[in-house]
């Protein structure tokens, strides 16, 4: 859990440099480009829109949602510009990070004027 930790902490810095920089509003995409950038300057494995495959009554579906970024394989991070999030967008990240068998997942809206009120840490199994 420690290893989580460092990678959100982490994750969590670069989100409050982007939006302090750049400010809330811009589109979902430039946020995602920009915090990708961000972590892989600051020496994390990212992978940005990775599709994850899923399986349902012993069928597998190569693609069953895109998760905005994946870091370290251990973390993923869905991202919203909008005005608020709403439990959907919550029960949305519980969803990705057990389908992955992951733990932890970070829902990070860049709509928010204070960026500490759109941090929300989702965690599964722990």
């Amino acid at each position: 859990m420690k290893e989580h930790n460092l990678i959100t902490g982490n994750i969590v810095n670069a989100a409050f440099l982007i939006h302090k920089q750049l400010g809330p509003g811009l589109l979902e995409k430039v946020y995602e480009t920009v915090l990708f950038h961000e972590l892989k300057t600051r020496g994390l494995h990212v992978e940005r829109q990775k599709p994850i495959s899923i399986s349902f009554n012993g069928m597998n579906f190569d693609e069953g949602f895109r998760a905005d970024l994946v870091v370290e394989k251990k973390v993923i991070i869905e991202l919203k510009s909008i005005e608020k999030v709403i439990p959907a967008h919550k029960k949305q990240l519980l969803t990705y990070i057990k389908l992955t068998g992951m733990r932890v997942g970070l829902l990070i809206n860049f709509g928010e004027y204070l960026i500490k009120d759109g941090m929300t840490r989702i965690v599964n199994g722990l």
